[in-house]
């Protein structure tokens, strides 16, 4: 875990995974943490870099200031934005589970520019009442969390999972009871003043709704008219489950997350991938500095031959899920030095930000001694060790 300071308060955060791959951002439902993503990382990381942090006041978040303005939803997603910018990514693909799906409303109201995609769980441009969410404010703050984890945790879960599990309910009552109690009742409030009707239509964002049939919270009729107010977004309801679906459901909703977090290739048959596609491949791959370089040297000679390689080698290949960038980057580096090609040096750069090791170099760079000459071999080696890769024996 690592925090960063933003507008005078530490936020915990955790970023994993290769520098090279697409961003995900994962927002955590109220009174929780980001523990709640903990199962779904082994089925995102081969594919994504994933930044995952804590609300403010919750798991090893600071709390919110006593003397600050109230919170905001505008004041989280800009904390959102400034993760994504500390892990350097212009664009990235959010999800959000109750009022971290408020968090990604927010985002796809005001910066929908910055979004490859969305998915929002178990929320609503409207959730409860401000009655509802004053009151809990109330009891929270005179009678603390401890005290209401009782009637609030057991929501959480379908009745059957906690049945067959009840230290789930215990566990997650003792790590409420030590989130901030005003931190977490100014949220309330602020839950009590959101509402996103008529804001979330027409931005071209892709948005994808995950509700429970046994949510209480946010029930199915919630996601409904949520899924109306996002140009009807296509919405699945995961039957028997509750209001967390990745502690309850981990295994079906990383499935569908993996579904949904590609872009969509259903006409890629009849039009190919586009230009702005392979482009953000392309700068997630090589970092924007190298795509911004090869654009300002491009001329009316080769400036269309920059364009296929964007959609084709970035878009159609590199975009292409089939293969993780670790795969493709361990084919592209072995052939590049088989041919003895002058790219083989950009690529040995990339497989450092795609988080290639030094020994699945090795075997690499071996396989193409022994399948296309030591000669070949020999050269990329030569200049592996030039880009930093290797350390000297004692």
């Amino acid at each position: 875990m690592a925090f960063l300071e933003i507008n005078g308060r530490s936020i915990a955060y955790r970023l994993l995974g290769a520098e090279a791959n697409p961003l995900v951002l994962l927002a955590h439902p109220l009174g929780m943490t980001q523990a709640v993503w903990d199962d779904l990382l082994p089925a995102l990381l081969p594919h994504y870099r994933v930044l995952t942090w804590d609300l403010p006041g919750h798991g090893a978040s600071e709390a919110w200031p006593a003397d600050a303005d109230e919170i905001a939803p505008a004041a989280l997603a800009a904390e959102a934005l400034a993760l994504a910018e500390h892990a350097g990514a212009r664009r990235f693909h959010f999800v959000g589970t109750s009022i971290g799906g408020v968090v990604g409303q927010q985002l796809l109201a005001e910066h929908a520019q910055r979004l490859l995609s969305v998915v929002l769980t178990n929320t609503g441009a409207v959730i409860g009442t401000p009655e509802l969410w004053t009151t809990r404010a109330s009891r929270v703050r005179d009678e603390g969390l401890a005290a209401i984890s009782g009637e609030i945790v057991p929501r959480w879960f379908s009745a059957q999972r906690l049945k067959t599990e009840p230290a789930l309910e215990s566990g997650w009552r003792t790590q409420m009871a030590r989130t901030d109690a005003q931190s977490y009742a100014r949220l309330c409030e602020m839950l009590g003043k959101s509402d996103f009707r008529g804001k979330l239509g027409g931005n071209g964002v892709p948005v994808h709704l995950l509700g429970g049939s046994d949510d209480v919270a946010t029930p199915p009729e919630t996601l409904e008219a949520l899924a109306a107010e996002c140009d009807g977004a296509p919405l699945e309801i995961l039957q028997g489950f509750a209001h967390v679906p990745s502690v309850e459901s981990p295994e079906a909703m990383a499935k569908r997350l993996r579904l949904w977090l590609v872009a969509d290739r259903s006409a890629v048959g009849e039009q190919g991938v586009s230009y702005a596609e392979g482009l953000e491949t392309r700068k997630q791959v090589l970092g924007e500095a190298h795509v911004a370089r090869a654009s300002e040297n491009a001329t009316s000679l080769d400036a269309p031959f920059q364009q296929m390689i964007t959609r084709l080698a970035w878009g159609e290949l590199w975009g292409n899920d089939d293969l993780t960038r670790r795969e493709r980057s361990l084919i592209t580096t072995g052939i590049l030095a088989a041919l003895g090609r002058e790219e083989l040096e950009l690529h040995l750069k990339t497989a450092k930000r795609i988080g290639l090791s030094e020994a699945e170099l090795r075997q690499v760079l071996l396989h193409v001694a022994i399948y296309a000459g030591v000669p070949a071999a020999n050269h990329a080696f030569a200049l592996a060790k030039k880009l930093g890769w290797g350390t000297p024996l004692e």
